[in-house]
C-alpha cells in the first residue's frame, strides 16, 4: 500500500513480527522509518507476538497501530520531529502520538457532524 504524507509518499506494509528484526528485537507492533518512508505494522495473527483474544480486537488494534505510524510520519514530514531535540519532545513522546492515534476517528466524527470538514 502507498500513502501520501504531506507530499512524500510512504509504503505501509504488514510484517510478521517473528522475522522482522526491528519489532522483534524492540517488542514493536508497528514502526516508520523517516529514512526510507515507510510504515511497517505487525501482522496481528502472529499470537505468539500479539496477544488478544478475537478477530475484532486485533483489528482494531491494527487500525490504532497503523494511525499511530501515520502521525509520527506526519510529525517527521512537517519537520516537527527533527526540531524536537530533546529524548522527550512532545513531538517525539510515544504517549501524545497515542492519544493522537487514538482519538481521530472520534475528532474526524465530530467534525463530519458539524459539517467542519
Amino acid at each position: 500500500m502507498k500513502v501520501n504524507i504531506l507530499g512524500t509518499e510512504y509504503t505501509v506494509e504488514e510484517h510478521k513480527i517473528s522475522e522482522d528484526e526491528i519489532m522483534k528485537k524492540r517488542q514493536l507492533a508497528g514502526y516508520h522509518s523517516e529514512e526510507s518512508h515507510k510504515i511497517v505494522y505487525a501482522d496481528m495473527s502472529e499470537t505468539d507476538y500479539i496477544d488478544l483474544e478475537s478477530d475484532a480486537e486485533r483489528d482494531t488494534y491494527r487500525k490504532q497501530t497503523i494511525r499511530h505510524e501515520i502521525v509520527h510520519a506526519f510529525l517527521s514530514e512537517s519537520g516537527l520531529s527533527a526540531s524536537s531535540s530533546e529524548i522527550d519532545a512532545w513531538a517525539k513522546n510515544e504517549e501524545m502520538v497515542d492519544w493522537i492515534a487514538i482519538q481521530l476517528p472520534k475528532i474526524i466524527e465530530a467534525c463530519k457532524t458539524v459539517g467542519a470538514l
